[in-house]
């Protein structure tokens, strides 16, 4: 492999790995708010909870979002400059399949994500709009975010393990 292609793959896996905990963390603090899957607020949370929580879930928005573009770019990358073929490296076949296909998703939710961000800091902080956008952003694509989470777990099993691999003996 060549030392650009390694490059990409390191940046891969670092971004890869900071998407993931980012999205879990902010998928586990979101889904504490709430009581069952009707989307009601826990008892203890009222409005100036909602702040608190909502400027702690900002950077956690924010490095999600960059941390998966960056992601996204570093596999095609690293793809597009390594010596492995797709035809005969069937975990790498499936990674980019998983990840093209899961892409317009992921960038959608980005983009319901932008709209968070700028309700909480170029707005007036109103918690009950925020609110509501981060609950659209739960029902617009249902349980798509942990279908995208257990994909990426997926992704980073066949990453390690690379079964599917052709032997050219």
């Amino acid at each position: 492999m060549q030392k650009v292609s390694k490059i990409f793959q390191y940046l891969s896996v670092i971004f890869g790995a900071v998407w993931l905990g980012a999205n879990l963390s902010r998928t586990m603090l979101t889904f504490y708010m709430f009581q069952g899957n009707q989307f009601q607020l826990k008892p203890f949370i009222d409005s100036s909870f909602l702040q608190a929580v909502f400027y702690i879930l900002n950077p956690l928005i924010s490095l999600s979002a960059i941390a998966y573009a960056l992601f996204f770019i570093s596999l095609l990358l690293y793809v597009f400059t390594s010596s492995l073929k797709l035809k005969q490296n069937g975990w790498l076949f499936i990674i980019v399949i998983l990840v093209v296909t899961l892409a317009p998703f992921e960038f959608y939710l980005i983009n319901l994500d932008y709209k968070i961000l700028m309700s909480v800091f170029y707005s007036v902080f109103d918690p009950k709009t925020i609110l509501d956008a981060t609950i659209a952003r739960y029902k617009v694509l249902g349980s798509f975010p942990l279908i995208h989470l257990f994909s990426f777990l997926a992704i980073i099993y066949l990453f390690v393990f690379q079964p599917l691999t052709k032997n050219e003996n």
